[in-house]
């Protein structure tokens, strides 16, 4: 779960507010309901909800959302697996009151383990996951090559290869948007050269 936190709060304050959900909705729906730990993610996906509508003026939906929101969080301690809970319920009162303020000032930043974490502070398991969504959220990459980049990593950290080229371009896509579009090419022509071989050898041994 804290990969999944992590990647979340990271694409939420890199501004990928829409995105961020979809790092706790995966999660999320495996949860049994009104666990502590579906509290939190639900009520975590619909501050980002919050955010959204805020942020396109839609602010019927924002008043709503931010009650709902509010609820959910309402009976978990002020910090819980890491998360500034009471900082979020702040800000969840704030735009219940004030829907409009988004206007005036930036979107609050989310905490975790007392760091409003960005996508640079990730090591690799939350930044595969940060890279996937980004990915999701894009009509420019598909998602299928990040996810079989970050499987390729894996298979490559697990061998000892800490080096990997893989690792790289996966851990850059999450944290560069101003050069994703060539750590993709990139990415995506390595993952082509990586099938190539696999391809080459299977069923050789059969």
């Amino acid at each position: 779960m804290r990969d999944h936190l992590r990647a979340g709060v990271a694409v939420y304050n890199a501004g990928e507010y829409h995105a961020a959900h979809d790092a706790w909705e995966d999660y999320w729906l495996d949860l049994e309901r009104d666990t502590d730990d579906e509290r939190l993610l639900h009520g975590l996906i619909q501050f980002t909800a919050v955010v959204h509508h805020a942020r396109q003026r839609n602010w019927q939906g924002v008043a709503g959302l931010a009650e709902s929101a509010t609820e959910y969080l309402a009976g978990l301690p002020d910090e819980y697996r890491g998360i500034d809970v009471a900082a979020v319920r702040s800000a969840l009162a704030r735009f219940d009151s004030d829907p409009e303020r988004i206007e005036r000032s930036p979107p609050p930043r989310l905490v975790h383990e007392g760091d409003p974490v960005t996508p640079d502070d990730l090591r690799f398991g939350p930044s595969a996951i940060a890279a996937r969504i980004i990915a999701e959220e894009s009509e420019r990459f598909d998602e299928d090559v990040l996810e079989q980049g970050a499987a390729y990593a894996r298979d490559d950290l697990d061998s000892g290869q800490g080096t990997s080229e893989f690792v790289t371009f996966v851990m850059d896509f999450a944290r560069s948007p101003d050069d994703r579009d060539i750590i993709y090419q990139r990415l995506a022509e390595h993952v082509a050269q990586r099938d190539h071989r696999a391809s080459d050898v299977a069923g050789l041994f059969d």
